[in-house]
């Protein structure tokens, strides 16, 4: 069911929805929040496509945003892209419920707005018993709304990349799993992106254990076959939505399938990237923390947390004391993070409301959520499986050694380390929200700090140190 928000902060809330699917057992829910809605700036603007691109972080002329540009800037992409890294050869698998019926027509419109071109391929396999797409079906809606963003931006990350969206007939985890299972049965790509969950609350008892080992023995089909899975961490901090009204659950909790260790989980931050106290597609990387709205009253914040299904994996035992005694011989999520928050949010482009509705006219909307973050690290993954020739496959091994060790850099006259992340250690990821008996309850998150955390794990992408030492290998004669 979709919440509309009440107006605590009229600048924030004007047509925010969350984009949730009824929460229960068995069921995934999408982790996107539609914002608000967005024009096309003034003509003449020199730097932005959108009015919302160049609009102050003091919320004073409504939601800052960002548009492909200033997210590839901001993590470094810019010149991966510019060399020719652009994923090529490479194909994004997107998973998701019910489909949309615009999806193509939705990504030309979202390519011609920032002056991009379409991907070389991009298919749709809808699997059998799909119903048709309800524009006045709250959960159809909401899917579709998570479809536009995910194949937009895995696309505006990794431009030349094939793309394959695989339609679930419901959102059902039977559903969801058949689907997963049918990409990698037919072997449609190098990469899958998840950008959905539910609490593993609702798998705790013997039928969602018995769930939970069949999507395990499909994740570790994919991590034998070479393909990188990746799962947003969920939208409600450290607890996750209860029931179909948006409550939350009252404890830590976190959400599945981000949990497994066979995905790598991507949580949020909140990005400031621009100018003199702007958003500016042509600004500059300011800074990030975690991805915490509650200060505007919502419920809405980077899932991370400890898991109470899996135990900490090998990749997971060489995290600093702290942590590990935090973990307790546990699973810790997210693994990475990327820009998800509500304030200063992505550009998506929707066309598939009904006429009908003058509510909710298509057109170009604000996008928050973890869900920006799992295709666009797809997107990534895409980058760099091109760069290095060849498929990465499963990633927590390599990030986690990355995280702790950077790239060394072989210059023996100036042994540099080089991180791939940027370090977020300002904010925690509590929320305060009601639990389904109305009760107002506090979900102690879990701070940020230097390396790794449970509230945006070990960062958000830092590629340009990537291409500085591709630069500094070049000037000096060796390949990449």
């Amino acid at each position: 069911m979709r919440l509309q928000l009440p107006s605590i902060a009229a600048v924030v809330t004007t047509g925010l929805c969350l984009s949730a699917a009824p929460a229960a057992a068995g069921t995934q829910y999408p982790h996107s929040v539609r914002v608000q809605k967005t024009f096309f700036a003034p003509k003449g603007a020199t730097t932005a496509v959108f009015d919302c691109e160049t609009r102050s972080f003091t919320l004073a002329d409504g939601l800052p945003c960002y548009g492909p540009k200033a997210i590839r800037s901001a993590y470094g992409l810019a010149g991966l892209i510019k060399a020719g890294f652009t994923g090529a050869g490479q194909t994004i698998v997107i998973v998701d419920a019910f489909g949309s019926p615009t999806a193509l027509k939705d990504l030309k419109d979202f390519d011609a707005a920032f002056g991009l071109n379409d991907p070389p391929s991009f298919v749709v396999q809808t699997m059998p018993g799909t119903p048709a797409f309800d524009p006045l079906d709250p959960n159809h809606v909401s899917w579709a709304e998570e479809v536009s963003l995910d194949v937009q931006w895995s696309h505006a990350v990794a431009p030349r990349a094939n793309i394959v969206l695989v339609v679930s007939k419901s959102n059902s985890d039977e559903d969801m799993l058949a689907a997963v299972n049918f990409a990698l049965d037919k072997k449609l790509g190098d990469i899958i992106s998840m950008s959905f969950g539910e609490s593993e609350t609702f798998l705790s008892d013997a039928a969602g254990k018995a769930m939970v080992q069949a999507w395990e023995k499909a994740f570790r089909k994919a991590r034998n076959r070479n393909i990188t899975l990746l799962a947003s961490s969920g939208d409600e901090g450290a607890s996750n939505v209860a029931d179909e009204f948006g409550d939350i659950f009252g404890f830590r909790n976190i959400s599945y399938p981000a949990s497994s260790p066979n995905v790598t989980a991507v949580g949020g931050t909140t990005l400031q990237f621009g100018l003199n106290g702007h958003a500016d597609p042509a600004g500059k990387y300011i800074g990030e923390t975690v991805w915490n709205d509650a200060p505007f009253g919502l419920v809405a914040a980077s899932g991370g947390g400890v898991s109470t299904m899996f135990e900490r994996p090998d990749y997971q035992r060489h995290l600093g004391k702290d942590i590990r005694n935090t973990l307790n011989g546990a699973r810790g999520i997210p693994d990475v993070a990327f820009v998800g928050d509500l304030i200063g949010g992505v550009v998506v482009k929707l066309g598939f409301f009904s006429p009908a509705d003058p509510n909710n006219s298509n057109g170009f909307f604000i996008f928050g959520g973890t869900s920006v973050g799992a295709p666009s690290w797809a997107g990534i993954v895409a980058d760099i499986n091109q760069l290095a020739n060849r498929q990465l496959g499963f990633l927590n091994d390599r990030i986690y050694r990355l995280g702790r060790n950077g790239i060394k850099d072989d210059d023996r006259a100036r042994r540099t380390r080089v991180s791939l992340f940027h370090d977020i250690t300002v904010g925690d990821n509590t929320v305060v929200g009601f639990d389904p008996g109305f009760n107002e309850v506090t979900v102690n998150g879990f701070p940020a700090g230097p390396d790794f955390d449970l509230s945006t794990g070990w960062g958000t992408p830092n590629l340009g140190a990537l291409m500085d030492l591709i630069d500094d290998l070049c000037r000096d004669g060796g390949d990449r």
